[in-house]
């Protein structure tokens, strides 16, 4: 009737749908962040306080990466025809941008802003309750953060 390797195979097929989707990196919450970042004032160079630095840190440089490959790759891909006022329109949007590394990411910290001021900042939104939840990613939170307290000036744009 059955034989070992068709029950095994049936097993096997089994165990297949039976798999739930797993993702390689699971999203860190913005609950999961404010929770490390917590610590930051009373133990600034602890575990969970260095955590929180990095992390903004890291999304910070991710943003000024990003910007300066988008930058890139928009004066790669221009024509190599171009009109006088398409040329003076491009290179005015490449000085602006230079001297605004997260311009694209639509939020500027210029240079007098210290990582140590963002950080606070952030810390600080993260006690307000729309910031503190298990369903909103932290980097979706920490960028909304950052566009609200430092946009980039109406001037630049």
């Amino acid at each position: 009737m059955f034989n070992k390797s068709k029950i095994l195979y049936l097993i096997a097929l089994s165990l297949l749908f039976s798999v739930n989707k797993t993702y390689a990196i699971e999203p860190l919450s913005t609950e999961e962040l404010a929770s490390h970042c917590s610590f930051y004032a009373k133990d600034p160079k602890g575990v969970d306080a260095v955590f929180c630095v990095r992390y903004i840190q890291g999304f910070i440089d991710g943003a000024v990466a990003t910007d300066d490959k988008v930058l890139e790759n928009a004066l790669t891909n221009v024509n190599s025809v171009e009109t006088f006022s398409e040329r003076a329109i491009r290179l005015r949007k490449a000085r602006r941008v230079s001297s605004n590394p997260t311009y694209y990411a639509e939020f500027c910290l210029g240079t007098g802003v210290s990582l140590k001021t963002v950080v606070e900042k952030i810390i600080t939104r993260f006690s307000q309750r729309k910031y503190n939840s298990k369903t909103v990613p932290a980097r979706d939170a920490v960028y909304t953060i950052l566009r609200n307290e430092y946009p980039c000036s109406t001037k630049q744009k």
